[in-house]
């Protein structure tokens, strides 16, 4: 476990320069992010006692605050933020990838499976606009707020000043209850329905309200709520 008792020809940073990362497990991979470990430890030895500290492993990491993971014996302040950067750059990569081919939204499910890998799990309310041109394809992602646990306020005004600015014909409402439980409330009902008539006057239909949750999704479109 010792990086400087390993042949230099085998040491983490060499092997991932001479023969790529596929072949490094999570604990050399994330040595080679910490770069140092601690007095009588290395750093293959920190990240192979941190992987193995939680249940799940680097799942359980990224969900970790950078407060949380200086808990570890060994990862201060600089390593925490390396990490956490880390695993969202990888998170966001992922989310990019996904959303790559998709172009055009057709349907409530194209939708939320558009937003539900990035929001499903956040710990905090965030409602976002899909804003769509007349065919139904992609214009732009907006985000309009970031609320706390249990809500996040929504100003119609920024709603559609983005929506103006970008020209877009249609939008969809989108955002998540970190409890998983996708039932509307009534806050929910209300906004929607004052958005929709907003949109009306201004020339700006609002096709869909989309709420989140753990791998689930509730749509007004679908309930015949709008």
């Amino acid at each position: 476990m010792n990086i400087k008792k390993l042949p230099v020809e085998e040491r983490p940073r060499e092997r991932l320069f001479r023969d790529g990362p596929e072949g490094l497990s999570e604990s050399e991979l994330l040595s080679i992010l910490l770069g140092t470990g601690k007095k009588g430890t290395s750093a293959l030895e920190l990240s192979a006692k941190l992987l193995y500290s939680v249940p799940m492993g680097l799942i359980d990491i990224s969900k970790l605050a950078p407060q949380e993971l200086c808990k570890f014996d060994g990862i201060g302040a600089a390593k925490a933020c390396q990490i956490t950067a880390a695993l969202e750059l990888g998170k966001r990569l992922n989310r990019q990838i996904a959303r790559a081919g998709i172009k055009r939204i057709t349907s409530a499910n194209e939708a939320a499976n558009f937003f539900i890998e990035d929001m499903g799990y956040l710990q905090k309310e965030v409602f976002k606009a899909l804003l769509l041109d007349c065919k139904g394809n992609i214009v732009s992602v907006e985000n309009i707020s970031v609320g706390d646990i249990s809500s996040a306020p929504v100003n119609p005004r920024e709603v559609f000043s983005v929506a103006l600015r970008k020209n877009a014909f249609a939008l969809i409402l989108v955002h998540n209850h970190p409890s998983g439980d996708v039932t509307p409330s009534n806050a929910d009902i209300n906004i929607t329905e004052r958005l929709v008539e907003i949109g009306r006057l201004m020339g700006i239909s609002v096709t869909d309200h989309i709420i989140i949750g753990k791998n689930s999704y509730y749509s007004f479109k679908e309930k015949e709520l709008m």
